[in-house]
């Protein structure tokens, strides 16, 4: 099947409410990443030096050597970094994205992190780059880096990010199976599920914008004040959009080596503080937010459109362009995705296959319709869904005078154009469904054409929200 992996929709114009607890606008989610002692060093059995986030303006890495300024600059991190935010945010419930080696080396750390209640999930076996790791190394080193922070911790993780990932990356942590959410995209403002081998997994997505990288990066922050704008404005965004009621998650994401710096973390305090000063705010971990979002919002199983085969797809679908299951067939070979599974993906599908059809196929559709209140409703030979809808307009219950109407009037009109008068119904009742069939019937050919087309994937479009979320 020509399928498309990519998920383009998400959650759409119509987000969920995500019930925060208290009623709270927002959920702010704080990360502190600790990689200190797990970056790329040749004591730790790397080719070469690290060379990302750092204080030193267009490092390379060193093949073969210790670079003593990059490891220093790290180590500022663990020695005084961790301890100034530690201290700032000791009383706040925050995540650390730890990654497992770096844990190992730093006992004092791991202890401070538990004594202040934080979440330590894991951010890997090693901070390396995995984009070109085969498959078997990086699971590997997931199983590994999961038995050294369980050792480490004394828990095991329930939440996992590489970060520096490859493309397997958040299907071999769905598929390991023990992890409550996995972080390692940044598609979303919320929460959400997505089905990898026959499971759900729960997604928390991430942020590289309101992140203290960005210390580190071209066109990034080149002071405090810039990254505290960026964070209030941030902040400020999405606080508003839950006081109109569609509330969303904040994440930020910190660097022991970055914010802990003095003439970083003034910043991060002043945001603090304006945060701390607003009602209806909830700072969570995000193994809260998982376990909340799990609990109120639990995956919803049904019939994935672009992941069925085509018999059932055609079963499914088949009869939405009435008695035309042909253009069915035709949707199911398109490049169908993620966003081809609500009612409006279907619809796009189907109707691009109806509007690329000859004239002749498209006049066959048109065709296959049954007269308004005709003689084949009497009959009671209508399908189910033409019968529900003409029943939703009133044109079960017709006076003799109003019958007889609608039979002069379909007679006029398939005389004229030769096929009978289609309309979406559930727009309308009976008294403006007469109103259109007398204004439509002086329509020449091209517009009455036309206007029939449009009307048939208008019918189309209300099936299929009957079948599928919009």
């Amino acid at each position: 099947m020509n399928r498309y992996p990519r998920d383009m929709i998400g959650y759409g114009a119509n987000p969920p409410d995500p019930k925060w607890p208290g009623g709270a606008k927002i959920a702010l989610q704080i990360v502190l990443n600790y990689e200190e002692g797990g970056e790329n060093c040749v004591l730790h059995g790397d080719a070469a030096s690290e060379a990302f986030l750092s204080e030193i303006v267009g490092a390379a890495q060193w093949p073969g050597q210790r670079h003593w300024n990059m490891e220093s600059i790290y180590e500022y991190g663990a020695r005084a970094g961790f301890w100034r935010l530690h201290r700032l945010m000791k009383d706040l419930p925050i995540t650390i994205y730890g990654v497992a080696s770096a844990l190992a080396r730093s006992p004092e750390q791991v202890a401070a992190m538990k004594s202040a209640g934080w979440e330590i999930a894991s951010h890997g076996l090693k901070w390396i780059e995995y984009k070109d790791a085969p498959e078997t190394q990086e699971r590997a080193d997931m199983v590994e880096a999961i038995r050294l922070h369980t050792e480490v911790v004394g828990e095991r993780p329930r939440g996992w990010y590489t970060g520096r990932c490859s493309e397997n990356t958040v299907r071999l942590a769905a598929e390991e199976g023990g992890f409550a959410y996995v972080a390692d995209t940044y598609d979303d403002d919320l929460p959400y599920w997505k089905r990898v081998g026959g499971r759900d997994q729960l997604i928390t997505p991430y942020t590289l914008d309101a992140n203290d990288m960005r210390f580190a990066t071209p066109q990034g922050f080149n002071s405090g004040d810039q990254f505290e704008a960026y964070l209030r404005d941030s902040f400020d965004a999405l606080y508003a959009e839950g006081l109109g009621g569609a509330s969303k998650m904040m994440s930020i994401g910190l660097h022991c080596r970055l914010i802990g710096r003095p003439g970083r973390v003034r910043a991060l305090e002043r945001f603090l503080d304006y945060v701390r000063g607003l009602p209806d705010v909830w700072i969570a971990t995000r193994e809260q937010i998982a376990d909340h979002w799990a609990a109120t919002h639990p995956p919803r199983d049904f019939d994935r459109p672009s992941e069925m085969a085509k018999a059932d797809f055609v079963e499914a679908f088949g009869d939405v362009f009435e008695h035309s299951a042909w253009i069915a067939e035709r949707a199911h070979g398109l490049e169908l995705g993620p966003a081809h599974d609500t009612a409006t993906g279907v619809h796009n599908a189907l109707a691009r296959m109806f509007r690329s059809a000859s004239e002749e196929e498209r006049l066959g559709v048109l065709r296959a319709h049954p007269d308004l209140a005709g003689k084949l409703a009497a009959a009671r030979r209508l399908t189910t869904q033409s019968t529900a809808e003409q029943a939703g307009a009133g044109l079960d219950v017709l006076t003799d005078e109003e019958r007889a109407a609608f039979t002069e009037l379909n007679q006029a009109y398939t005389d004229k154009f030769g096929f009978p008068f289609i309309i979406a119904v559930r727009d309308h009742d009976k008294a403006s469904i007469l109103q259109s069939f007398h204004s439509r019937i002086a329509n020449n050919n091209d517009q009455e054409f036309a206007e029939a087309c449009r009307q048939v994937e208008r019918i189309a479009e209300f099936r299929l929200r009957d079948l599928l979320p919009s």
